[in-house]
């Protein structure tokens, strides 16, 4: 292996997601409801990933294998597919967010 054979990206066309991302992503599918995808762009840190958000806010990430693989994903686990640099995150997952970050505080000071 080259030294810098590490730090380099894929080529273009192959595939990154493996075979446990996308049983992952399934099943998690399977067991929440009203379950879309939103596609977020390669950045210089992580390839294309996607983020599947619940109805009720809870979420979850992973490779997919750039935007082809998330719109393959979304059409496999019959689930609407947004471009998250056009739509944004939706509002119910920050809301999550800010629900588990109260929850994790609440317990930190019970346990004081």
């Amino acid at each position: 292996m080259g030294l810098f054979k590490r730090f380099s990206r894929p080529r273009a066309g192959r595939s990154s997601a493996s075979t446990e991302d996308a049983a992952y992503l399934a099943d998690w599918t399977r067991t929440h409801l009203g379950v879309e995808a939103y596609v977020e762009p390669e950045t210089t840190v992580t390839e294309v990933t996607v983020v599947l958000v619940a109805t009720d806010g809870e979420w979850t990430r992973r490779k997919v294998g750039g935007a082809r693989g998330a719109r393959k994903l979304g059409e496999d686990l019959r689930i609407p597919v947004y471009d998250v640099r056009k739509t944004g995150y939706p509002q119910r997952m920050r809301d999550f967010d800010a629900r588990r970050r109260i929850e994790r505080r609440r317990e930190r000071e019970r346990d004081l």
